[in-house]
């Protein structure tokens, strides 16, 4: 006898997310150039060391309050000699006002003496050696792979992450899977000041509660809508009715 019972419908598979298209990916990082024509962290540092420390700091920390702390600590230990004379609770007293201050403080002191017991105190380069050192992760490697040995390498905070995804750049449910969409969305000429161009675009223009649209320069390339009406103008013409 035949069979007539309908057939389940196939399941559809999941659409990747898309990303821009090479030339709306190169006028969104070239809009974003000319607004900021030289992109640089803002952390300071003096050496790819203290780049290391002050990265493995800014952890769930503002680099306001992180460049406050490390003032005062670089002025007193900046090589791995130093932080180690300082020791754990030496570190600690420095950093008591940045977040996970205890725990940043035995991972400044291990990292230390890492670098001295395997790398003779310099700051290795290469991502596998640099994420073995304590506090070190994924992003912090990326940050000083490209600020102190100029590698294009694209680094994913949280800044990074939501411009990623809300202008549809490379969307990603994962940091990793963030990188790996701007890694391929990325132009090869933009890709060294890649992350710091959208780091600071996240930090200013296209912050989290209420991205400012009114003054963005790729408002006309991201595809995140409704976008945010300039105040001034919303408070000039008062409130809909």
């Amino acid at each position: 006898m035949p069979n007539d019972a309908p057939s389940k419908p196939k399941p559809r598979k999941k659409r990747a997310p898309r990303t821009f298209g090479p030339e709306k990916a190169h006028a969104l990082y070239a809009a974003l150039a000319k607004d900021r024509p030289e992109p640089r962290t803002e952390l300071n540092f003096t050496s790819p060391y203290t780049l290391v420390v002050a990265v493995a700091l800014s952890a769930q920390a503002t680099d306001v309050g992180v460049n406050k702390a490390t003032a005062k600590l670089f002025s007193v230990a900046d090589t791995p000699e130093k932080m180690l004379a300082l020791g754990e609770e030496g570190v600690a007293g420095y950093i008591r006002t940045i977040g996970l201050w205890r725990n940043k403080a035995k991972n400044v002191i291990a990292l230390s003496q890492m670098l001295l017991d395997e790398f003779g105190g310099v700051v290795p380069e290469t991502r596998d050696e640099l994420e073995r050192l304590p506090g070190v992760g994924r992003k912090t490697a990326n940050v000083v792979l490209n600020e102190a040995f100029g590698v294009p390498t694209i680094a994913v905070d949280t800044h990074v992450f939501r411009v990623a995804n809300r202008t549809g750049l490379a969307p990603g449910k994962t940091p990793e899977q963030v990188e790996a969409g701007l890694e391929r969305a990325t132009p090869v000429e933009y890709k060294q000041g890649a992350h710091h161009w959208l780091i600071l675009h996240g930090r200013y223009v296209c912050k989290a509660q209420t991205p400012e649209c009114w003054h963005c320069a790729i408002a006309d390339l991201c595809r995140h809508k409704p976008k945010t009406p300039d105040p001034a103008t919303v408070s000039r013409l008062g409130p809909r009715r």
